[in-house]
């Protein structure tokens, strides 16, 4: 599970040659069970958005959740058992790099979870915008937030690459992807994808500005989270191809839950985009000393991603399928406007991310 010194699927960190390193299939069950600890939020999620009579903290989501968490807190502590060897305090130094900040934040969480439990007795079950600014949630997902990444961290802190492909690199790729599912899911208000196609056609159609606003800083909002992950990976390795899909498909998965499965025509559609914004990585081909190319696969993301949904709110926005009125109330300047500014946004943050890049990625470039 752990071992002292470089193998082949462990290399040693970059920071400390002598720290301990995680193999490949310790990170790889790290990621698997942060996932099913993820799956618990997102049943929970749903319960409290479509299940209106939840009035107390004992249901069965909130066991999914929290045995979750208790499964994934038993085996990050027993891959660090040797750092609580012989003395009071755990030595830092004998867990393997990247899970430091996991153990940390396992007490954290316990301590959100208990204060969750008193807060529901005393002040009830949120059932509105209020469960994402409830303090007890805000520490839960922040502990969680560190929990679930950890294999990003240890991938991130090793001297040489994993094997090539998607398979290599998997938990880090899952593991940034639950990342990023949990920023969404307490962005539910400016979350694009729980929107209907319904209310996308009226967001286009109808003359109250505030709608089409609001679509707009929703879809803006959203887009940033997908793509911030999708550069971040690519800044430290050679993107593989389907590592885009891997992300959109567990942000997807979770705002399937939210809405119930209400909204699976825009999944659909934004598991398309990841097909195709994976073609362009296997165009491409981008590096992290590649500016051009990593900026052009972020541009390309966020038109692809949003021009496919407006098409999706356009096709599945009546029963009855497409018509030529809807086309011709919808106005024009906001569905080719729209992906037009989210590839710019796209652009834009990658230029941010390079021009901040590794001086050693500068170098090679």
């Amino acid at each position: 599970m752990v071992s002292t010194a470089p193998a082949q699927d462990a290399p040693a960190a970059a920071s400390d040659p002598d720290r301990p390193v995680t193999s490949y299939r310790t990170d790889l069950v790290t990621v698997l069970l942060g996932t099913w600890f993820t799956i618990g939020l997102m049943v929970d999620a749903w319960a409290h958005n479509n299940v209106p009579e939840l009035e107390t903290f004992f249901t069965p989501w909130h066991a999914v959740f929290y045995w979750g968490f208790i499964v994934t807190a038993g085996w990050i502590l027993w891959t660090c058992r040797a750092a609580f060897r012989g003395g009071r305090l755990p030595d830092l130094r004998a867990m393997p790099a990247g899970y430091p900040p996991a153990v940390f934040a396992i007490g954290g969480f316990a301590l959100a979870g208990l204060g969750d439990m008193l807060w529901h007795v005393v002040f009830g079950v949120e059932q509105t915008i209020d469960i994402l600014f409830s303090p007890t949630h805000l520490g839960l997902v922040s502990a969680m937030m560190i929990i679930v990444t950890t294999p990003l961290r240890t991938a991130w802190a090793r001297r040489t690459d994993p094997a090539r492909g998607l398979l290599g690199l998997l938990p880090a790729v899952l593991s940034i992807a639950l990342g990023a599912t949990l920023v969404l899911l307490f962005l539910q208000y400016a979350n694009a994808l729980v929107y209907s196609p319904g209310r996308i056609m009226l967001s286009l159609i109808n003359d109250d500005e505030r709608l089409s606003s609001d679509m707009a800083t929703s879809i803006l909002v959203t887009n940033l989270v997908l793509i911030l992950p999708i550069l971040a990976l690519a800044r430290r390795w050679a993107l593989p191809p389907g590592s885009v899909t891997v992300v959109y498909a567990v942000i997807g998965a979770l705002c399937a839950a939210i809405t119930g499965f209400g909204n699976l025509e825009l999944i659909g559609g934004l598991l398309v985009a990841g097909v195709l914004t994976d073609l362009a990585v296997l165009w491409l081909r981008p590096a992290p000393g590649d500016r051009g190319r990593l900026w052009a696969v972020a541009a390309l993301a966020g038109f692809f991603t949003w021009a496919i949904y407006l098409a999706i709110g356009f096709l599945f926005a009546s029963p009855a399928g497409p018509s030529a009125e809807l086309a011709a109330a919808a106005l024009p300047e906001l569905y080719t406007g729209i992906p037009v500014v989210q590839a710019l946004a796209g652009l834009l943050v990658a230029v941010v991310l390079t021009a901040t890049a590794r001086p050693g990625a500068v170098a090679a470039e």
